[in-house]
């Protein structure tokens, strides 16, 4: 039995992130060998030093919507948070609602000038429920005026620039959150990458509850993932697939990025293009197929993240780490400073 307490960590809470810095490139890194068990301290742009000509880079391009909601039932004006998770297609969205007790099937909630509505047609556990949207005219342009950008309840600060929880090269709307990992990217340092001769492909995974839901059961075996919605392109499993056969280096941008690689690549099949959900729950067992290395995020302690990493790197190795991380004052989490493991 591999018990969720074995990924706890000690966090002080001034280390937790909660605003983004200037320069996006300028996080702190640190560089772990998942081989020798060694790390050493450096800057982000310093990653530039451990790519190498022809590797390949994977980047999730998922774009964060303004799926924090505020609205008021039309029968009673009472409060309502709905935050939107997952499209399920003909305009019905899978959210979490607060407080749930006050919505019933049938519930209307409406939203600012009531130019977007919500009403429940499913109710579920844990503050799931399932609304059908109503509104006129197209939904992004009136999230963008109506919703907030669904920051992770750790962080406390108003975000001034709505883009810095964004990465630079985010394009298919849809995610709940961030794939944090990206957002050390700049466009400057994403053309020096490319200038080295290293190919730079994108996947989409669109973040949902995942991200929100604690490990709750003692025997991580047990936890049910959620299901995420993910996108390879066919120009994208080409590049993959070649990419295997010359045995080159796949790194992975994220944990999104690598539960969509690990979720499409088949042993004598290779990558092939999909569009469907995953449940994908990889925690130490789990033998990578896919990827070779993670450029990554500190994560929150007893996490299916946290158990990820671990996969990849060694439990111990990784608690010892993040000891390091706090012991010199790495800042965590979604806004905070970033590993690479290879």
């Amino acid at each position: 039995m591999i018990r969720t307490d074995d990924f706890d960590y000690y966090l002080p809470e001034e280390l937790i992130a909660q605003t983004p810095l200037k320069d996006r490139s300028q996080s702190r890194l640190l560089v772990l060998d998942k081989n020798t068990k060694t790390y050493e301290d450096r800057i982000f742009s310093d990653i530039l030093d451990y790519l190498n000509k022809d590797d390949v880079l994977v980047l999730n391009d998922t774009k964060v919507i303004p799926a924090r909601l505020y609205g008021h039932k039309v029968d009673t004006d009472a409060l309502i948070e709905v935050l939107l998770l997952k499209d399920l297609g003909e305009n019905v969205w899978e959210c979490l609602a607060k407080p749930q007790k006050r919505v019933k099937i049938g519930t209307v909630i409406s939203f600012g000038d009531g130019s977007l509505k919500a009403e429940c047609i499913k109710l579920f556990d844990m503050g799931i429920c399932h609304f059908k949207l109503i509104y006129d005219g197209i939904l992004v342009e009136i999230l963008d005026k109506l919703g907030e950008m669904p920051l992770p309840p750790y962080i406390h600060e108003k975000l001034k620039d709505k883009d810095r929880y964004q990465t630079v090269y985010a394009k298919n709307p849809g995610s709940a959150a961030a794939p944090t990992a990206g957002l050390h990217f700049t466009n400057e340092l994403l053309e020096k990458i490319k200038n080295k001769g290293i190919d730079i492909i994108y996947v989409t995974l669109h973040v949902g509850l995942g991200t929100f839901r604690p490990v709750n059961e003692d025997n991580i075996e047990n936890h049910v993932m959620h299901t995420e919605y993910y996108e390879i392109s066919e120009e994208s499993c080409k590049k993959l697939n070649d990419a295997k056969a010359k045995g080159k280096r796949i790194i992975a941008v994220g944990t999104t990025s690598t539960r969509t690689l690990e979720s499409n690549y088949k042993e004598g099949v290779g990558f092939t293009p999909k569009c469907e959900n995953t449940s994908i729950f990889i925690y130490p067992g789990y033998k990578f197929k896919s990827i070779d290395a993670l450029i990554t995020n500190f994560h929150l302690p007893k996490s299916t993240l946290i158990m990820l990493v671990s996969a990849l790197a060694g439990r111990e190795f990784i608690l010892d780490s993040y000891k390091h991380a706090v012991d010199e004052k790495y800042r965590f989490f979604s806004f905070g400073d970033a590993m690479f493991i290879k």
